[in-house]
């Protein structure tokens, strides 16, 4: 099978991964690097593991990848025979014949013959057979396996309990491991034109549906109506919801996470959109707030300018050697120069939340904020004001991508002053006021291959 997908810039990055590491570390003889994926479940669309992605460009699930400091790569796939493809479908033929053109030196199975069509992270040894001879040849070498296997309660949990489900199979495996996440981590933050080009289609496509939302509010609706249609955008654009999408009315706006959305829009209320969408694995994450009746409120619009200063503030202001958020720093630090900002009006005890975060291969990417912030990196910024006591929340987010003199924003094309985002709700009224039921939304941008 003729592969359509180029996997050079995989390859390219596992080579500086292991040049990394070996820069870094004092490599034994026999050591390996190990990524392994994700694996499937009931409940949830699949969606790869970001790091095993970044280093392979591969979708398929419970699949894995070792690297030697030798330059060889080989990628092991459940053994489930053709029983696979009668049950998933999948766009590449993961086999040793295609090896050359995955970028790896060899494809073969993880171990024994699965009794199914896919595998589960608490796998029996003979399924992950081959892996676990290598590990514990590590194990008798003295060397080491270099892997995903960070110290902290959030990062990389499913693989952690894969690492852990070996060790119980490989004794002295687990003093043999070498956590590489944060070498990842600056590595993923760092992004080329290739990831550039698809975070701005992602983009693209979250503008869709956010354009869809605002001409889709109105009294009387549902914020599960307002979701309704712009993820209908996103599934016809050929992507899907880059995290739960939150449609937030009056005082559920005031709650960060709120997904509940089922509450009735109201004249006189705002309605927060905070949405993303994702093309080829990379994100985005815009938000914009929305008045029901089509106008702000006199209140409501010192407020939305209030948080529009304060973004473009910031933007102005960031450049590389700039922090996201820093204590240690917060002359520097974006985060405490926007609440600073916030604090001259009295506000700043309604700014709840941080500035910005990484995004890319997930939404809230890897990358560590106490670094500075460098060329390439992309993030959002995303001042909000949140009442309860008057039933607003207000949050402005657009993504940017750091360039060497200041940011750039990725997102521009989506409106965000005042005048600009009531125009957007009222394109749906007609000269009565009145709704104009004939809106047409068939007009999806389709993702080009």
């Amino acid at each position: 099978m003729k592969l359509k997908k180029d996997f050079s810039i995989q390859k390219a990055r596992r080579q500086e991964l292991v040049k990394t590491i070996q820069n870094d570390q004092d490599v034994a003889d026999g050591s390996l690097v190990l990524l392994v994926a994700g694996f499937e479940n009931d409940r949830t669309a699949f969606w790869q593991e970001s790091s095993f992605f970044y280093y392979t460009g591969i979708t398929e699930a419970a699949t894995a990848l070792t690297l030697d400091f030798e330059d060889k790569t080989s990628l092991y796939i459940p053994n489930c025979g053709d029983v696979r493809e009668k049950w998933i479908y999948s766009s590449i033929s993961l086999t040793q014949e295609n090896a050359k053109q995955l970028g790896v030196d060899e494809v073969t199975v993880l171990g024994d013959r699965c009794a199914g069509y896919q595998l589960f992270p608490f796998f029996k040894a003979e399924s992950y057979g081959h892996i676990i001879a290598w590990l514990k040849k590590i194990v008798a070498d003295d060397a080491q396996l270099f892997t995903l296997y960070p110290a902290n309660e959030h990062e990389y949990v499913e693989q952690r309990l894969v690492m852990n489900h070996l060790c119980d199979f490989v004794p002295g495996l687990k003093e043999r491991i070498v956590d590489i996440s944060s070498i990842v981590a600056e590595m993923r933050r760092q992004k080329d034109m290739d990831e550039i080009a698809k975070i701005s289609k992602a983009i693209e496509i979250t503008e869709l549906a956010h354009e869809a939302a605002a001409q889709s509010i109105k009294k009387g609706m549902l914020e599960c109506e307002v979701q309704a249609s712009l993820e209908y955008m996103m599934v016809g654009a050929e992507s899907r919801a880059s995290f739960p999408s939150i449609v937030a009315t009056g005082k559920n706006a005031t709650v960060l996470h709120y997904t509940a959305n089922n509450a009735e829009l109201k004249d006189g209320d705002l309605v927060v959109v905070d949405i993303g969408s994702v093309f080829e694995g990379y994100c985005s994450d815009l938000t914009r707030t929305y008045p029901v009746s089509g106008k702000f409120t006199a209140r409501q619009k010192e407020l939305y300018n209030l948080v529009l200063d304060v973004q473009s503030y910031i933007a102005d202001l960031a450049k590389p050697g700039m922090y996201l958020r820093s204590n240690e720093h917060p002359e520097e630090s974006l985060h405490h120069l926007a609440l600073q900002y916030f604090k001259k009006y009295g506000y700043e005890k309604y700014f709840i939340h941080g500035l910005g975060h990484f995004l890319g291969l997930d939404v809230h990417d890897v990358g560590d904020v106490s670094i500075p912030l460098k060329e390439n990196d992309v993030f959002t910024i995303e001042p909000g004001l949140y009442i309860p006591e008057e039933g607003i929340g207000i949050r402005i987010e657009d993504d940017y991508w750091m360039a060497k003199k200041g940011c750039i924003s990725l997102s521009e094309n989506l409106p965000k002053s005042v005048e600009e985002i009531e125009a957007l709700v009222q394109q749906q009224f007609d000269d009565t006021g009145d709704i104009d039921d004939t809106v047409d939304f068939s007009d999806i941008g389709k993702t080009e291959h």
